[in-house]
């Protein structure tokens, strides 16, 4: 099983020719709710991607909040995890481009409230084969998760979205990082994917940078260094790929997988999301990745 401890959140997506300037309006050609969140999208494409998942965080007691459980446990992920709590539920605003391109407003709600774990959220990270966390989540309980993983020796993956200062306390838990390009360069500081990793690696074992149409880039503090290319596809919403490769990654990993084969399979996941429209909407059932691969 693959435990999630992470956000829940409605994005409302407005589509666009070009995304507006500072001070600018323009008009949108489409609007739709999609259920997503970092968490929430890691733990349905970890679930489509062909895990058991457990999913741990926080909705409000309106609508969304509902809308939200009922996307997860029709994706086939354990909610029993999920708190619902007074209030609204948290929300992103996504504007996206003909390109594909997008840009994000995260309102936490709900999100906000989680700030520590149960002892039920402790059980269910110690029965996990790996734990999934981002930053979506107040920093205190993300690192008490992680340290609850890593007492477990559960591994900790860690998707360092929104970039923020990482303390050492939970970098000291995180087994596997894994930003992408600015991201890492907002983390290290370093110029180029090539020396963020290094920089990531004085702190973590494992890290992988995702390099958007580029591919992948993995290292390990043993000397492992992997670049895995991009499936080339048209892309039609980017949201959200990022957040299918690291679900997917995890359930390859899970499964016992080398690692440029994980990265493989995780590629494959997230070039077929990004065909797509939507967050949760747009994750490749197992079925679908393993004929791409094919």
């Amino acid at each position: 099983m693959i435990s999630v401890f992470g956000s829940a959140n409605m994005d409302l997506v407005a589509y666009v020719s070009r995304a507006p300037g500072r001070g600018e309006t323009v008009t949108g050609h489409r609007f739709r709710t999609v259920p997503g969140g970092k968490g929430a999208n890691q733990a349905v494409a970890a679930a489509r991607a062909g895990a058991r998942v457990a999913f741990l965080g926080a909705v409000g007691d309106d609508g969304f909040g509902a809308e939200l459980r009922d996307t997860l446990a029709a994706a086939g992920v354990d909610v029993r995890g999920l708190r619902r709590v007074p209030g609204p539920s948290g929300i992103a605003h996504i504007v996206v481009d003909d390109d594909g391109g997008n840009s994000i407003i995260v309102v936490p709600g709900a999100n906000g409230t989680v700030t520590g774990l149960t002892d039920d959220d402790r059980a269910a990270v110690a029965g996990s084969e790996a734990l999934l966390l981002q930053l979506e989540l107040p920093m205190p309980a993300v690192v008490a998760a992680a340290r609850a993983g890593r007492a477990a020796g559960v591994p900790v993956v860690l998707t360092p979205a929104p970039a923020q200062p990482l303390p050492d306390e939970l970098l000291d838990a995180v087994t596997m990082i894994v930003p992408n390009e600015h991201e890492a360069a907002a983390i290290t500081g370093a110029t180029g994917p090539d020396a963020a990793l290094d920089a990531l690696l004085d702190r973590v074992g494992e890290a992988v940078i995702t390099l958007g149409s580029a591919g992948a880039l993995y290292g390990s503090r043993s000397g492992e260094r992997l670049r895995v290319p991009a499936v080339e596809v048209k892309a039609v919403d980017t949201t959200a790929a990022g957040d299918t490769f690291v679900g997917a990654l995890a359930v390859a990993r899970a499964e016992g997988r080398p690692v440029a084969e994980s990265l493989r399979f995780a590629a494959a996941a997230a070039a077929l999301s990004v065909q797509r429209e939507g967050a949760s909407t747009s994750m490749p059932t197992r079925e679908e990745i393993d004929h791409s691969l094919a």
